[in-house]
């Protein structure tokens, strides 16, 4: 099984879309409201930390059923899950949010 194969399964490619939907909210909202820090959490912060937890048991769903199955496709796709959500979470570091 090569990895565009298992990149086809949902457990494969929604983390990874989870975690640009993320990223895009997080530019989003700095594009319109700029990176101070603000008061109070709003709606893009909720829905950044909904995308990111919602994410974790699909990744784990994918390394439990993947892994053992097919190790030398799945390391890399769990590696770019990983990579995304990563992503998604520097500038919210780098910010200090």
């Amino acid at each position: 099984m090569s990895r565009s194969t298992i990149l086809k399964h949902p457990s494969a490619f929604l983390p990874v879309a989870m975690s640009l939907g993320a990223l895009t909210t997080v530019l989003l909202f700095i594009s319109l409201h700029g990176t101070a820090p603000q008061a109070d959490e709003g709606a893009a912060a909720h829905i950044w930390q909904l995308l990111m937890a919602a994410q974790a048991p699909v990744v784990l769903f994918f390394a439990i059923k993947w892994v053992p199955r097919s190790p030398r496709q799945a390391v890399p796709v769990l590696a770019l899950q990983v990579g995304a959500a990563l992503a998604a979470m520097a500038p919210v570091y780098l910010l200090h949010w």
